[in-house]
């Protein structure tokens, strides 16, 4: 599912409820400008591409991937719904999981506006929600 237009500001807070399928590999949210300019690729991985149980996180600037980042801190389970929280400003984005942990990412993209959400992978979308 792609939201494109929407205005996703720094200080405004993303509510993401999602359910894995009972034999998901993975899904991703892509938070950017567009699909060649992505500040925020968060990709729960339960089995793909030799990587199990880990979060892995990266950008994409003129569609071009950035460093891999990974933490395998995993609240994630397949068949279960998870909400997890994402925020940032120009420097880091914020992201609460779904057991109350945090990790960060680096919004190497800089900006404090984006417009573009991309949800793709083995999990349904229950919800998004912003404020």
């Amino acid at each position: 599912m792609k939201i494109i237009d929407m205005s996703f500001k720094e200080g405004h807070e993303l509510k993401i409820r999602v359910k894995p399928k009972d034999d998901c590999d993975f899904f991703s949210i892509n938070i950017g400008h567009d699909s060649d300019n992505i500040a925020l690729h968060f990709n729960p991985r339960f089995d793909s591409g030799g990587v199990t149980n880990t979060i892995v996180c990266n950008s994409m600037s003129g569609g071009c991937w950035g460093d891999e980042e990974r933490d395998e801190n995993f609240p994630f389970s397949r068949g279960e719904e998870s909400k997890f929280y994402i925020n940032y400003n120009n420097e880091q984005f914020y992201i609460k999981l779904p057991d109350g942990s945090m990790m960060n990412f680096p919004n190497r993209l800089g900006d404090v506006k984006y417009k573009y959400i991309d949800v793709i992978g083995d999990a349904k979308l229950i919800g998004i929600k912003m404020k």
